[in-house]
């Protein structure tokens, strides 16, 4: 995987196979070209697409109260109130703690990155690794560079910004005086060597896996399996009656094996209910001493309040939590998870100055 496309912010408007990008090979040759252009001179290597800075957008967290790496649900309700979309829409990926305590992350519109994916793929481009270009800027001072048309300004900036050159006129005077400024932004963007990686932006749902699938092998494996189908159709009619006979048989072996006092067999599945019905007391009492457990070693030993308890069958308890910050539920769930509990914490939302989440206590298998 030695190449880079830089994808330019002008094709964002309406994607197609003739967006204009550019392509940078391992010996610095720089193509400006389409994207269908890109995949016919890629012909299926791997490469890593840069995204532009518009199509994404960065934040970081307020320093992380523990020092275990947070999941990024966790980090999602701690800068929910910093988004101008719905949670669900959004895909999140998360960088590496900084030396403040904090975590990066970059916002992206779930159903646009996967389109754009999808489109990439269909022209024969297969991105390896997907970064965002003014995440490619060095970490070791500030910077602002041009590069496909725009400024790109990032670095050790608090910010990540993609701006035009009557832009930056308005903005400039915020910026500090140090910001080391490129009128070629190849050398730093590309030719300089980063003191931190770029973030993959293909996490979670979107993370590839090592190897391509191969669809020519699962064409004809589905045409094969079709085929044999047909055969056999009327083959495993047969079959399925001897086995449904078998199984029964074999059920009320497991049976008289399981309750032995029960001598006589008149209708097996009433039989097994009925036994059932009288082992329920106990497996509620189970229930019952859970949710001790939980209140008294987790929800106890923190601020949090219990608003409303209920208990589903098949799901377990579910709580209804208020908290003082969205710290204290992630201190909340660790403690969950070290006294070895089940426990899920969902559908965080702030309001005014408290926070409400649903912890859910799952059944154990």
């Amino acid at each position: 995987m030695n190449h880079w496309l830089y994808l330019s912010a002008e094709g964002l408007a309406e994607p197609s196979a003739q967006w204009s990008c550019c392509l940078v090979s391992a010996a610095g040759e720089r193509t400006v070209l389409t994207l269908a252009d890109a995949g016919r001179r890629l012909q299926g290597q791997a490469v890593h697409l840069v995204l532009p800075m518009e199509m994404c957008g960065w934040l970081q967290t307020e320093k992380w109260p523990s020092r275990r790496r947070p999941t990024v649900q966790a980090i999602a309700f701690a800068i929910e109130d910093q988004l101008s979309e719905d949670l669900d829409a959004l895909h999140l990926t998360v960088g590496p703690r900084d030396p403040q305590g904090r975590y990066p992350l970059w916002v992206i519109n779930r159903q646009r990155f996967a389109a754009l994916l999808a489109l990439a793929t269909g022209l024969g481009i297969t991105p390896g690794t997907v970064q965002v270009d003014a995440d490619r800027l060095p970490g070791d001072q500030a910077y602002g560079v041009w590069w496909l048309g725009r400024w790109l300004l990032g670095g050790t900036l608090e910010a990540r910004l993609a701006v035009s050159a009557d832009g930056l006129a308005a903005l400039k005077p915020g910026l500090p005086e140090t910001l080391c400024w490129r009128e070629d932004g190849y050398a730093t963007l590309h030719g300089h060597a980063a003191a931190r990686p770029p973030i993959n932006v293909l996490q979670g749902e979107f993370r590839r896996g090592r190897r391509r699938f191969p669809w020519s092998t699962a064409l004809v494996s589905a045409t094969l399996l079709f085929t044999l189908g047909w055969g056999f159709m009327h083959a495993r009619s047969d079959f399925f009656e001897g086995q449904a006979q078998r199984l029964y048989a074999q059920s009320e072996q497991q049976f008289r094996a399981l309750y032995p006092q029960q001598t006589r067999i008149v209708d097996l599945s009433a039989q097994l209910k009925a036994l059932q019905k009288q082992t329920r007391v106990s497996a509620q009492d189970t229930q019952v001493a859970r949710l001790l457990k939980l209140t008294e070693q987790v929800i106890g030993a923190s601020s949090v309040e219990v608003q409303r308890i209920e208990y589903r069958v098949g799901d377990g308890w579910k709580l209804q939590l208020t908290a003082g910050s969205f710290a204290e539920l992630e201190q909340l769930r660790e403690r969950g998870q070290s006294s070895g509990l089940p426990i899920r914490l969902g559908s965080a939302s702030k309001v005014q100055d408290r926070v409400q989440a649903l912890l859910t206590l799952e059944n154990q298998p």
